[in-house]
């Protein structure tokens, strides 16, 4: 009996650490930011301290539900936004937290302001202005009904 006890556990203390993590919009809006002078490009941007929640999520599986945006003409750039293109962060309605870049491993069919379920593995960025603070890599999508 405690030998099936101690298998058991041991099972789903396994299967806990290779499965993926749910995130939320709050659990982005976790961040503290402050001004940070980059010289490369002459200018002050928004500099994430991480909260220690999602430091401790980097490089490990998560989902996240949210609007799907394609803002690049040439497919490039995916986006996983809080709300939709009216009311994204490019229009000046939230701050860095209520995005995040998906680089796909196929390119989706999906149509912009479809709310879409996506995972992958997160990566947390402070330093490359030119990419989000919170980037999905290896993502695969499904369109929620």
């Amino acid at each position: 009996m405690k030998n099936n006890l101690l298998f058991t556990f041991l099972f789903l203390t396994c299967i806990s650490c290779f499965s993926q993590k749910n995130i939320t919009w709050d659990n982005l809006a976790d961040v503290e930011f402050s001004e940070k002078f980059f010289p490369t490009y002459g200018e002050y941007f928004l500099y994430p301290a991480f909260s220690d929640t999602m430091q401790s999520l980097e490089g490990k599986q998560v989902t996240i539900t949210g609007y799907f945006l394609n803002i690049d003409p040439d497919g490039k750039l995916f986006i996983v936004s809080k709300g939709p293109m009216a009311s994204c962060f490019f229009c000046g309605v939230g701050g860095p937290e209520t995005a995040v870049e998906v680089q796909f491993k196929e390119k989706p069919n999906f149509q912009t302001d479809e709310i879409v379920t996506i995972t992958g593995t997160l990566e947390l960025n402070a330093d490359n202005v030119a990419h989000f603070n919170y980037i999905i890599n290896e993502a695969e999508g499904l369109l929620k009904n």
